[in-house]
């Protein structure tokens, strides 16, 4: 009967790469820790939409909902919310130090009745978790308590609030380390022509798929209604030479198409107009699902260089057309910014606690030819879009690889003791 220890494996994120590393990891046999700094677990992928039409598009959003309701349910597995990693000490193994966010909602009381989230008289204080496999449903942003202390004595039927919570401090020894911090959304802002934040009815991308998520259809800021003429213009933050930007994030050609494709299923007299640089075609049944794409949606072979507002809460476009070259002007009641991916907000950071090299872009960097995974610094790798852009199924499946080779190296280490 083997007595040894489990050996112990931390996870960096609770994106759909960590939880997939970590529900892989914990069928190895291995004490399994994952470090979210949310009060929630699914990442930017768990408000996806579903993108199925009149059959699945392989979009990879219910795969995300499986995984976290796996990891959810896997006592090998241990869940850190509101936490971050302070520093690491490495002697044989990496001795953690871990800041852990108080809890303002108690789990163990809170039934999700969401009272606090729609009463709620300041927006974003209280926020949502798009999943209820995430429980509690809902979090309480720190920054913001100030301006809800006194609504939140009462609102609750079950009192499972408590804003006076104190963080904690605690330390965590693990044998590898595994980073699946994400990616940071671009943020659309920064290309101000476009009039992000400024216009009600240019949305992005990330926008879309929360109110497809969330209603089932798309629908106007403004007004809440249906849009009659919608644009999507692609490679918004991504292929972009004056910001420095030149990698593709090989999602935006796929979810701006699928989701163009459930808004037009939904009513085919919608009229949807594509504009971008090349369109990437990515998976295996993409190259079929684009020809569809182009018999039902105008594709322009052109990016808009600005958006006006005029009346109706309509948006101008000026732009070249595709044929000509000649200048034309078109309405639309949305236009939609497929952003792109960029490295973790937290990418810097990491990389001086664990020691691992950032490639030219500010991704975590893979030192191995013959694996994605691998990092610089022996016992540390990369999962997911920490390590460059992918879509759900690329992250997934490099997860996996990166559980495989962080089971190899602790039984090479096993094996050198």
């Amino acid at each position: 009967m083997n007595t040894e220890p489990k050996k112990k494996v931390m996870v960096v994120g609770g994106g759909i790469a960590g939880l997939t590393a970590a529900w892989e990891l914990s069928g190895m046999n291995l004490d399994v820790h994952i470090v979210e700094k949310t009060c929630f677990l699914g990442g930017h992928a768990i408000k996806f939409c579903c993108k199925a039409t009149e059959e699945c598009q392989q979009c990879g959003a219910c795969s995300v909902e499986k995984m976290l309701k796996n990891v959810v349910n896997e006592p090998e597995i241990n869940i850190h919310l509101s936490t971050e990693i302070e520093s690491i000490n490495r002697n044989g193994n990496f001795k953690v130090s871990l800041n852990k966010g108080p809890k303002y909602i108690d789990p163990s009381l809170c039934t999700n009745c969401g009272a606090c989230f729609e009463k709620s008289p300041e927006q974003g204080a209280i926020i949502q978790g798009f999943s209820k496999n995430n429980s509690p449903l809902y979090g309480i942003v720190e920054e913001k308590i100030p301006l809800i202390k006194d609504f939140c004595k009462d609102i609750c039927p079950e009192g499972a609030i408590s804003l006076d919570k104190k963080g904690t401090s605690e330390t965590l020894e693990v044998d590898a380390v595994i980073i699946a911090a994400g990616f940071k959304p671009f943020d659309p802002e920064i290309k101000g022509t476009y009039g992000y934040n400024k216009f009600d009815n240019v949305i992005s991308g990330m926008d879309l798929e929360e109110c497809l998520r969330q209603n089932g259809c798309a629908l106007r800021p403004s007004d809440g209604k249906k849009p009659e003429k919608v644009a999507f213009i692609q490679c918004v933050g991504s292929r972009d030479e004056r910001l420095g930007n030149l990698w593709c994030s090989h999602v935006c050609c796929p979810y701006a198409l699928r989701m163009a494709e459930v808004i037009k299923n939904q009513d085919p007299e919608t009229g949807i107009s594509v504009f971008y640089m090349d369109i990437q075609n990515t998976g295996n049944n993409f190259p079929v699902f684009y020809e569809k794409c182009k018999s039902d949606m105008e594709f322009v072979r052109n990016i808009p260089v600005d958006i006006l507002p005029v009346e109706n809460d309509k948006l101008q476009m000026r732009y070249l057309s595709d044929d000509e070259g000649s200048a034309v002007t078109g309405e639309f009641d949305l236009v939609v910014l497929s952003i792109g991916i960029t490295p973790g907000e937290d990418n810097d950071k990491l990389s001086k606690i664990f020691d691992v090299v950032l490639d030219k872009d500010g991704f975590i960097s893979n030192d191995n030819k013959l694996s994605k995974s691998f990092t610089s610094s022996r016992g540390i790798f990369v999962a997911g879009t920490a390590g460059g852009p992918k879509n759900i199924a690329d992250s997934m499946a490099n997860a996996g690889q990166a559980a495989c080779e962080a089971l190899n190296y602790l039984g090479r280490e096993e094996h050198t003791k």
